[in-house]
């Protein structure tokens, strides 16, 4: 607590604590070997699946004010609808979510196959789903609720083995005085205020509550929209965690040079994936993060399921949100799709967790450039109807094992593959229990595998390759 007390001095008066490089230093040094390193992140890479939890108090209004739906995602709707600040801030009040059971969206997590669990510990709009002494904008001082979600969450973990992070908006914070805005304040008499008395009086001690009284937990930190933050502010943020939580994983979003521990592409797939770099791309399973009463444009299984298989098949996680009621529910139709996933996790999690990428590479297809001015993320052309994780061989060698190729569309009765690398000695599909060998036949680098006429499940079917040590 010393050390701690002595690097947010040095961070808040510019003055360095014994074994802390100035910020931009900071941001710009490795802090680790990359044995020490791949330890810290090992975790992470086995798990592959999470969920993302969007909830606060926008889930009241749930994409509606003053009678009015407000476009856009449901967690923004009071920077779309430019809700004054205390008007905004009543939804306190009305949020009471007596349905929200820690226990439960932790089994209905666990039942799909994710690993880990990342909440809103507060988003833009400010207000904190915590107990929390820098700020009384919070679920237990400001609402008739007065409990600690987090807390029950990081019990419920703790309980079935899942790993909890938080997300915490360390630069957009539309309620106190100071904090950024995407497009400016637009309740200026609350909102305008000095940016590095909020990040000092605001953000820097409830990162220090969030890291402090959940135990082991958080096991990540998700920053989001770095914004107008300086390095130098940046490396307050980041002092605390290394105080307080050395060995947390944490994002790229937090700002000042940070590059942090992994790459966030969000709402898509990036076509190659990240070269030496992890990443965990997010996506919601409607069109919203945070509950909108009426977006029912939900994502089929199966392409949440080919997602994760896309995603595996590059190296990376897949952070899927659900966005819970104002009761504290998670959706329906977010709780079938999820279950369906789980179903098929039970049969093919062998080619998903704790697996690498693809042997190949040009079943992926390629970025398509955007137009020169155009935003937005690059489409993906050309990409085959198959992907292809891998494990390395039980030797010890640090060859390839075993290859996975997730069949996103059923071949037919025969399977091809060219540019193999290795002499295949089995194959067979994980949806059969007692994994029947498939007759396999290759000629150099082509492979060839007899599969049954029709598929034996609905959706992406995992054929399993053996290579020959």
């Amino acid at each position: 607590m010393k050390l701690l007390k002595a690097v947010l001095m040095g961070a808040c008066l510019g003055v360095l604590a014994p074994g802390v490089t100035r910020a931009a230093d900071a941001a710009a040094q490795p802090e680790q070997t990359k044995e020490q390193r791949d330890a810290r992140m090992g975790w992470w890479r086995e798990a592959k699946f999470g969920m993302f939890i969007h909830w606060g108090l926008y889930a009241v209004p749930a994409g509606t004010y003053d009678g009015k739906q407000v476009a856009g995602i449901g967690e923004w709707i009071m920077n779309r609808g430019k809700i004054p600040v205390a008007r905004y801030a009543e939804y306190a009040k009305e949020f009471n979510p007596v349905k929200f059971d820690a226990g439960a969206w932790v089994k209905i997590a666990k039942a799909a196959g994710m690993k880990y669990i990342v909440i809103t510990s507060k988003h833009h709009d400010g207000f904190a789903m915590f107990p929390s002494k820098a700020s009384p904008y919070n679920i237990h001082d400001a609402t008739p609720f007065k409990r600690d979600p987090l807390a029950e969450l990081a019990a419920a973990c703790r309980k079935e083995g899942l790993l909890l992070g938080f997300y915490y908006s360390q630069n957009q914070d539309w309620h106190h005085p100071g904090g950024g805005a995407s497009g400016g304040h637009w309740d200026k008499a609350a909102q305008d205020g000095n940016y590095t008395n909020y990040i000092d009086k605001v953000a820097v001690p409830q990162v220090q509550e969030l890291l402090s009284n959940y135990g082991e937990f958080p096991a990540v930190l998700w920053w989001d929209t770095s914004g107008q933050i300086t390095t130098d502010n940046a490396a307050k943020l980041n002092a605390v965690v290394k105080a307080l939580k050395p060995n947390i994983i944490t994002n790229n979003r937090l700002g000042g040079g940070f590059k942090g521990d992994t790459e966030t592409p969000e709402q898509y797939i990036p076509a190659g994936g990240f070269k030496d770099r992890d990443f965990e791309t997010c996506m919601t399973m409607n069109d919203t993060w945070g509950f909108k009463s009426y977006d029912d444009k939900w994502k089929s299984t199966e392409t949440l399921i080919n997602n994760l298989c896309d995603i595996a098949s590059k190296g990376g996680n897949y952070l899927l949100n659900v966005g819970p009621t104002a009761e504290g529910l998670i959706p329906a139709p977010s709780v079938e799709r999820l279950a369906q996933v789980g179903e098929w996790m039970q049969v093919n999690g062998e080619a998903i967790y704790g697996s690498h990428p693809s042997a190949f590479g040009y079943e992926l297809g390629t970025a398509e450039p955007l137009p020169k001015g155009k935003k937005g993320h690059p489409k993906t052309v050309g990409a085959l109807d198959w992907r292809c994780t891998t494990k390395d061989s039980s030797t010890g060698s640090g060859q390839v094992g075993k290859l996975f190729f997730c069949l996103l569309k059923w071949p037919g009765e025969t399977f091809s593959v060219k540019e193999l690398k290795g002499k295949a000695a089995k194959a067979y599909l994980l949806a059969d229990p007692a994994r029947k060998p498939l007759a396999v036949t290759q000629a150099g680098d082509v492979l060839n595998v007899a599969l049954p006429a029709t598929a034996p499940g609905q959706y992406a079917n995992v054929l399993c390759v053996e290579l020959a040590p």
